[in-house]
């Protein structure tokens, strides 16, 4: 398996009384697209008192294998279809960093 280099972080806000459901539609309609074609995905939930924020951080080989996967600017956003029933705002972009350290997580 390739190694990681980039990591491209989103985030998207949505009212606390739907985050689970949020959360649900999130991982079927993105989380479960992007893990076929990125290193891998990790998906974060943080729940306030009015909202919930939610971070997708996908694990990439280089910005040109991102590149292949957004078809142009790997920074542009992929709204997915009900994100602006769920969001509270549309993002307009995401975070590209180049991963300088990491350490294994999970699996072997």
């Amino acid at each position: 398996m390739p190694t990681p280099t980039i990591a491209r972080i989103w985030r998207g806000r949505t009212a606390r009384n739907r985050a689970d459901e949020y959360e649900i539609y999130l991982y079927e309609n993105g989380i479960k697209i992007l893990a076929e074609r990125a290193l891998a995905v990790s998906q974060f939930r943080e729940d306030r008192d009015d909202d919930s924020e939610f971070i997708t951080v996908s694990y990439w080989e280089s910005v040109e294998a991102m590149s292949r996967y957004t078809a142009s600017d790997p920074r542009r956003i992929h709204h997915l279809p009900r994100d602006a029933e769920f969001l509270l705002e549309l993002p307009d972009s995401v975070q590209v960093l180049r991963i300088t350290a990491a350490s294994r997580l999970f699996g072997a």
